[in-house]
């Protein structure tokens, strides 16, 4: 009742300065036919000052049936997650996203949000952040229907994840479309399940591309202007010919709804990420093995580039593939098979979106020239990233994603350059390592009172333990600028 009240009050408002504005346009040129003694008229414009509006039904009218809800169950503990000031991943960000529009409550938890077909056989892609800890997904199609899904990968740095339900009939689906060839300006149509209001459309313009919301290593936006809201994540951008161009996955908003201002993951990039988690439930990303940091207009002049553009690098790691292929400290790449490098991001991206064998062309800026190199782009080694998701028991599992200190995160901690230990990169819903406080950001330093350098080591350390039969072990880890203890539980 308030809401309709309110609406009125609205409604009336908007009537009462129409009212007063034609009143007042009467008022004045009675005065003005009364002094003059002659009529006026006001010729009619001869074309109207705006085109009329394309109408998108017949595209949405295509695409809507291919458009699903999806609606999660978690288990989450009574326990709250401790919100960080500056998140340290893009799945922290979205956490605490979703904790800002209430979603994250005390008990077991329900959540809303979109999804897409992209197969005839029930391949769904949604967001990583809706379904990460989902104990329980349903999804119901445009018709009605609901159908249990399972997840069949999740990528945490894109925030794109792949679900799949079991259809007897073959079902709606849309194709990606190139979200390189878009233009700021074109229009673009939002499908999607805000506030749970299932199968609504915004349209708007494409307002921005390459937008950084500083949460992620790859972090590449789309902008868009049309109206999305909770619960549009994961649902489908359109473009006008009824391709799908992007992925909706967060606004800005002081209040929670929607300002005009929305983002999405290019369809470019999470067609691949799409493609590998269906061949192998995971994403594997190709390996440099540098460090980087942005060029300045002062960097540029003193190594004497007239452009700021490229990336400078600050160390090479011995045995890479950069260091194999003769890349140098000091080294700017300025292209990376002929595309302009702006960035240390736009360098990750790409890399990133190489496989690990591929041959590369790097265009570098060195000694006052450039030159090219061919770099055969790598895998991350085995003791760079770790992982202790096997079943303990019948309890339950650890849980715990461990990735190496690299030097971006050890300023980030404001750690020397020496420093070492296993950063947390995610934490399995209703695991032990949730139960025991560990959170993604942790940096690991110690296991059972023993330093650790690496991944591998605090693995060991862990799995040592489990094999002692022991029912906890300690670890040793820095947060937010403080180190303490958590017992991290086993059995």
């Amino acid at each position: 009742m308030k809401t309709t009240s309110r609406l009125k009050r609205t409604i009336v408002a908007v009537l009462l300065a129409s009212t007063v504005l034609s009143g007042g346009g009467g008022y004045l040129a009675a005065r003005a036919y009364a002094a003059n003694d002659a009529p006026i008229t006001i010729a009619p414009a001869e074309q109207p000052m705006t085109a009329a509006k394309p109408s998108f039904a017949d595209l949405v009218e295509k695409v809507k049936p291919a458009v699903v809800n999806i609606s999660t169950t978690e288990k989450v503990e009574a326990k709250q997650r401790q919100q960080k000031a500056q998140p340290d991943s893009l799945e922290d960000f979205f956490r605490q996203f979703m904790e800002q529009q209430g979603q994250r409550k005390r008990g077991p938890q329900h959540a809303l949000g979109s999804g897409f077909i992209i197969d005839a056989s029930g391949y769904i892609v949604t967001n990583n952040h809706l379904v990460a800890d989902a104990a329980k997904i349903v999804v119901t199609l445009d018709d009605g229907s609901e159908h249990p899904a399972v997840v069949k990968g999740r990528d945490p740095k894109t925030d794109v994840a792949l679900l799949k339900i079991e259809s007897k009939t073959p079902l709606p689906y849309v194709a990606f479309g190139d979200s390189d060839k878009a233009r700021i300006g074109d229009w673009v149509i939002a499908v999607g399940n805000p506030f749970g209001l299932g199968g609504s459309v915004s349209a708007g313009i494409l307002s921005a591309r390459g937008r950084n919301l500083n949460n992620g290593p790859y972090d590449n936006f789309l902008q868009i202007d049309a109206p999305i809201n909770p619960g549009n994540s994961g649902g489908p951008i359109f473009d006008a010919a009824g391709r799908v161009i992007g992925i909706s996955t967060a606004i800005y908003s002081p209040s929670g709804g929607s300002v005009g201002i929305g983002f999405g993951v290019p369809s470019n990039l999470a067609n691949s990420i799409v493609a590998q988690l269906k061949d192998g439930g995971k994403v594997e990303r190709g390996w440099l093995g540098v460090s980087m940091q942005p060029m300045t207009e002062s960097l540029a002049k003193a190594v004497g580039r007239k452009s700021a553009d490229g990336v400078l690098v600050n160390e090479v790691m011995p045995d890479g593939p950069a260091a194999k292929a003769g890349l140098k400290q000091g080294d700017v790449v300025v292209s990376i098979n002929d595309r302009t490098i702006r960035d240390p991001r736009d360098l990750a991206t790409q890399v990133a979106g190489l496989k690990a064998g591929d041959s590369a062309k790097f265009g570098i800026w060195r000694d006052g020239r450039e030159r090219n190199l061919t770099v055969t782009i790598g895998s991350q080694p085995s003791d760079q990233t770790a992982a202790l998701n096997d079943a303990v028991g019948e309890e339950g599992k650890v849980g715990l994603s461990l990735a190496p200190l690299t030097p971006e995160l050890r300023n980030r901690f404001g750690l020397e350059a020496g420093a070492k230990g296993a950063v947390v990169a995610d934490v399995a819903s209703d695991s032990k390592a949730e139960e025991s406080g560990v959170q993604p950001g942790d940096l690991i330093v110690g296991v059972a009172g023993k330093p650790v350098a690496n991944p591998g080591q605090a693995v060991d350390a862990i799995k040592s333990a489990q094999r002692d039969k022991k029912e906890a072990v300690t670890l040793l880890v820095m947060r937010d600028g403080t180190t303490y203890y958590l017992a991290l539980q086993l059995v």
